[in-house]
């Protein structure tokens, strides 16, 4: 018989602004702790040297994860020209230097390779899995890998700013599984002055943006509080990116069992991906097939 997890029944959404210094699991464990929670997770894995925009899903919302997943992602980052390290951050040992330094112009010009839909080799030090282990294991004991590069939408890479010849800042929006290191050595290299970066920010992802996020620090100070409980967003907003259906009072139970039952034509399409609301209430998340939705995931009556 499996052991009953202590905690509450509660599901939803937190908006946590991470600060530098903490994993995201540690992250997650506090926000855990402060809400009582069953269950939680988090959409989207930050470095622990990184900050901002960390969505946290409590309860019945953690099914919705793989919706923010996958959506669009914004990062504001600062890169470092003359020096390449182990991390391709500035955790890391500094393994390479030039004298070289890129101009304006050289480095807007290089961009354009970085857009659209491009191969990315992941850093040594990534949660890559090499026969079965972390990458950054591996790299920890002295192992230099070599890692397959992978396919990355990136929907822009724009040059924000110069705050003196050794830095420039940018903004990158991308899909699932970006680097942002990666992306910092790669143009380095093609500006043959290396690169790493010393500064990294998740600005938002899908429908959550950083500036409508919480600190920790407020997270401790009302934990255990219906203050905090106050900042929690309902499960639905990690569907906003899918189109939403409707269903009638008897299609409840039969999707939330499982089973295909009827919906209301709306915006999704047949193949679609789409999530079924009734009284405004998720209730299950599946494809959409003549009039009527298949579940592949369903919704407890009170998440």
């Amino acid at each position: 018989m499996g052991r009953t997890r202590k905690g509450r029944d509660i599901s939803g959404w937190l908006v946590v602004d991470k600060p530098a210094g903490m994993t995201s699991t540690a992250v997650v464990n506090k926000v855990r702790w402060a809400f009582q929670a069953k269950k939680a997770g988090h959409a989207g894995t930050l470095d622990p040297a990184a900050t901002g925009l960390l969505a946290v899903a409590l309860g019945e919302a953690t099914k919705t994860i793989p919706y923010i997943t996958d959506a669009l992602k914004c990062y504001a980052f600062t890169v470092r020209f003359g020096q390449s390290t182990t991390t391709d951050d500035a955790e890391g040992e500094v393994i390479a230097t030039s004298d070289a330094r890129p101009t304006d112009a050289a480095i807007k010009q290089a961009l354009g390779p970085f857009v659209g839909n491009i191969m990315q080799v992941p850093p040594q030090f990534s949660a890559v899995k090499v026969d079965g282990a972390r990458a950054y294991d591996l790299a920890r004991d002295g192992e230099e890998m070599d890692l397959a590069a992978r396919p990355l939408w990136v929907e822009e890479l724009v040059m924000t700013g110069r705050p003196d010849v050794d830095h420039a800042t940018f903004e990158m929006t991308c899909g699932k599984g970006g680097y942002v290191r990666s992306v910092a050595r790669d143009l380095g290299r093609a500006l043959g002055c290396l690169g790493h970066v010393t500064a990294l920010r998740r600005l938002w992802s899908g429908p959550f943006a950083v500036e409508n996020g919480v600190d920790l620090d407020t997270v401790e100070r009302l934990a255990h509080t219906p203050e905090l409980d106050a900042h929690l967003l309902p499960l639905e907003a990690g569907l906003h990116e899918l189109p939403e259906l409707r269903c009638p009072a008897d299609s409840v139970p039969r999707l939330r069992n499982g089973n295909p039952a009827m919906v209301f034509p709306g915006e999704a399409e047949y193949g679609d991906t789409a999530w079924v609301s009734h009284d405004g209430r998720a209730i299950a998340v599946g494809q959409y097939r003549g009039g009527e939705l298949h579940p592949a995931r369903v919704f407890a009556a009170n998440g």
